[in-house]
């Protein structure tokens, strides 16, 4: 028995080392913690005048499409092994980006001490399976969906609203057709429902109260509320 123990110490001892040495760690986390402060994390990306770095998806774009790979499979493990050496040895002679690109932002500084090699690695890797052109599509429909909505629909998006509601069928609250058609001559009652919650108003709400948002929502988006739940 005591040749076992003395068998099994070691494994442990050793098990437990690789997990300190890779740890697991969060790269949407970190990316938005260690570079955000110059990079432009949106999905489309904003863009200003004074902005440090180029948009994040841009790097991810231009690093993807300009590493040199035999084998397209390589593609992404070179990538991330890329962004982990440019971010802690950063040089302009590794750079892909152009002279005009080069010249606007300059060479980015080295990271080295504020950021680990295991961080790098989470990061680049949440970079390269975020940034990209499925994401990228689906992220433009939905901003252009939310483009051509009514501002009402908007503001209750925002606001959750539709968490406890929906448009023509209970939720935890009544649905936006039923509270129009007993308020229809009454949008009072209902902005005064949003500005101090309700509660034992309807029958099959199963007496949850609805909260106050008073607090929470400007008296001009509360109006715009009102208006666009009567016309459901």
């Amino acid at each position: 028995m005591r040749y076992l123990l003395l068998a099994i110490t070691p494994f442990f001892f050793f098990y437990g080392c690789e997990q300190k040495l890779k740890p697991n760690l969060d790269g949407e986390k970190l990316i938005k913690e260690k570079c955000s402060a110059c990079h432009n994390l949106d999905l489309p990306p904003k863009t200003f005048e004074d902005e440090k770095a180029p948009p994040m998806m841009a790097v991810a774009f231009h690093v993807k499409d300009f590493i040199k790979v035999s084998n397209e499979s390589d593609r992404i493990p070179k990538a991330i092994e890329f962004v982990k050496d440019y971010v802690l040895y950063p040089d302009a002679k590794k750079s892909f980006c152009d002279k005009k690109s080069l010249q606007t932002y300059g060479v980015m500084p080295s990271q080295k001490g504020n950021v680990s090699e295991d961080e790098l690695q989470a990061i680049a890797t949440y970079m390269f399976e975020h940034f990209t052109v499925k994401n990228l599509n689906e992220a433009q429909a939905l901003q252009n969906k939310l483009n051509h909505m009514p501002k009402g629909e908007k503001l209750a998006i925002k606001y959750n609203c539709l968490g406890c509601h929906k448009p023509n069928k209970d939720l935890v609250g009544p649905s936006f057709a039923k509270i129009a058609k007993r308020y229809k001559n009454n949008p009072i009652q209902i902005k005064k429902s949003i500005e101090e919650g309700s509660i034992h108003k309807w029958d099959d709400s199963k007496n949850i109260p609805m909260p106050s948002f008073k607090d929470k929502i400007s008296p001009e988006d509360i109006q715009i509320l009102v208006k666009w739940i009567q016309k459901q």
